[in-house]
């Protein structure tokens, strides 16, 4: 999306408005390029589909029209999971945050040298921007997932770096893109790219991005992996897309957020362990079980994202709380919600979603908290890490200790992304 392209709520979707124009106060939308100061099918329980239709109402250089969107989304009756803690109980993570992912330090290290040595660009803007977001920091989950199964699948190709780049390269331009389109302030902790350089200038460095990247995959001589990654990325601009037709929409549902997550988030995941396979020349099976783990772990990721907008530390998550609902998105702790609280709290929420205001953040942040939808959103992720648990034992056994450590860390991973606060 453009520079300077603004949403703006109606009733059963979005308006999106293309302004070239100054940005109003706050910088939003400067087409200036200097600085200012300053991630598989859907489960079988989701297998029915509906149809939906969505208004988007496109205004772009004076001319309007509305475009009727038809979606399928799956849904249907779909009973919550276990409890996240019985998957802890079972695999007895260690304290911190993300220990399994501590085996393939010295891998990352590697990683990090491909990424500074391809950051690099003739176009002095170009490295600003990039270096800026990169150098924020991040878990880098992704590119460590990559190197995690290539470990637990006993491969050592070195071509893996190069590639796990690759995937912190995407996935990167996808963040500058949608702190951009959601108009957003905050990221880690620190002032966003757009605050600070623009929005046409991160629009333009995300493309950059995309197209290292791509140059980076061309070099690795590899069409299968190409081809993951390339859908990958088409899949995860379908996932923006739809996440923009359902904004707003304070009626949506468990099925069309988990097609929205599946697609923008989980992709990425699936695509990063589907790599580390092809590069082990593994059979099909352990390919789809490699892809399958990264899908599901993406997902429980997602949700858990979502979780922490209403119910995590700020300071810690480096973001405002309550940022989803601000700019009109329904995440699962609100759709559990919703089936929960009373009808005063309904209309409370719904006429928050629509209007995508934050005058009564705090007696929403209080209703979500204590209605139970956190923990039922909770139990959702805990069964998608259980499912990508089942994934992991299925990867091949035996081999030297070394590649049964790391398939063991597969699993304790699962379990310690479910209770990250961050």
């Amino acid at each position: 999306m453009g520079a300077g392209i603004k949403l703006t709520p109606r009733a059963g979707g979005v308006s999106v408005v293309g302004n070239k124009t100054a940005a109003p106060a706050g910088g939003r939308g400067r087409s200036s390029v200097e600085p200012r100061a300053a991630g598989l099918a859907e489960p079988a329980t989701a297998a029915l589909q509906r149809s939906s239709r969505n208004d988007v109402h496109y205004i772009r250089a004076g001319r309007a029209r509305t475009l009727s969107i038809i979606g399928h989304a799956p849904s249907g009756a779909v009973t919550p999971p276990l409890d996240p803690r019985t998957i802890l109980d079972t695999v007895a993570p260690a304290p911190t945050a993300t220990p399994a992912l501590q085996l393939v330090a010295a891998d990352m290290q590697a990683v990090d040298t491909v990424i500074q040595q391809r950051l690099g660009s003739d176009v002095p803007l170009v490295g600003q921007v990039a270096h800026y977001i990169i150098g924020a920091g991040g878990k880098r989950v992704r590119p460590a997932l990559l190197l995690l199964m290539c470990a637990a699948l006993g491969c050592a190709d070195p071509r893996r770096h190069t590639l796990a780049a690759v995937v912190e390269f995407i996935h990167t331009a996808t963040l500058l893109h949608d702190d951009v389109v959601d108009e957003s302030t905050l990221r880690r902790g620190r002032d966003t790219a757009n605050q600070v350089f623009g929005n046409a200038a991160s629009v333009l460095v995300g493309d950059f991005l995309y197209s290292r990247a791509f140059q980076m995959m061309v070099d690795c001589g590899d069409m299968r992996i190409m081809r993951v990654l390339a859908d990958a990325t088409n899949v995860i601009a379908e996932g923006e897309v739809l996440q923009l037709m359902n904004m707003h929409d304070a009626h949506l549902d468990e099925a069309a957020y988990l097609r929205v997550i599946r697609a923008k988030t989980a992709k990425l995941f699936e695509a990063s362990t589907r790599i580390a396979a092809l590069l082990a020349n593994v059979d099909a099976a352990t390919e789809a079980a490699c892809a399958e783990y990264g899908q599901a772990l993406g997902a429980a990721f997602q949700i858990v994202d979502d979780v922490l907008d209403y119910e995590g530390d700020a300071a810690e998550l480096g973001k405002n709380l309550g940022d989803d609902l601000r700019e009109g998105k329904v995440t699962l702790p609100i759709i559990c919600t919703l089936r929960r609280c009373s009808a005063d709290e309904t209309t409370l929420i719904r006429q928050a979603i629509e209007t995508g205001g934050s005058q009564q953040l705090s007696e929403i942040l209080r209703i979500v908290r204590a209605s139970g939808g956190l923990d039922e959103a909770r139990a959702w992720a805990a069964r998608e890490a259980e499912r990508a648990i089942a994934a992991a034992h299925a990867l091949p056994a035996g081999g030297a200790p070394e590649r049964e450590r790391h398939q063991k860390a597969l699993v304790q991973l699962a379990a310690q992304l479910l209770m990250r606060r961050a």
